[in-house]
C-alpha cells in the first residue's frame, strides 16, 4: 500500500481502546510513561503509517481477522518491550492506521504464538 501522498490519520478500532489509553495517562507513573510512549507512536504513524513492522499473515490471531476483517497487520515497538498493534485501511485519498491494542512482551508472544 503506497501512502506517500495520501492524508494520514490514526484512530482506534473502538472507544474502549481510546478509553484504555486515557486511563493509562491518568494512572501511576509507569502507566503514564507508557501512555506518553503510545502518544509518540501515534504521532509517528501520522507521519508514516508503515513505521512499524508488518506481521506475517500466518501469525495473525483469528480474533483480529474475524472482528476487524484485516488484510494487513503491523506492530510498532514501544518502550520496555511493549508493542502497539495496528492495521491500515485506505483509499486513493486517505490511509488510516487503526490501533487494535498494545501488549507487553509476554502477552505479545502468546498472542502471536512465539515461544
Amino acid at each position: 500500500m503506497r501512502v506517500d501522498n495520501r492524508v494520514k490519520r490514526v484512530t482506534f478500532v473502538d472507544s474502549r481502546v481510546e478509553d484504555a489509553l486515557r486511563a493509562l495517562e491518568q494512572g501511576p507513573f509507569e502507566d503514564k510513561l507508557l501512555g506518553e510512549n503510545i502518544r509518540q507512536a501515534i504521532q509517528k504513524l501520522k507521519n508514516n503509517p508503515q513505521a512499524g513492522v508488518r506481521i506475517p499473515s500466518h501469525l495473525w490471531p483469528r480474533e483480529y481477522i474475524v472482528k476487524y476483517n484485516i488484510n494487513n497487520l503491523w506492530k510498532l515497538d514501544l518502550r520496555d518491550g511493549w508493542r502497539l498493534i495496528y492495521f491500515l485501511k485506505g483509499n486513493d485519498v486517505e490511509v488510516v492506521s487503526l490501533i487494535i491494542e498494545w501488549k507487553d512482551h509476554t502477552n505479545y508472544n502468546r498472542t502471536f504464538h512465539y515461544h
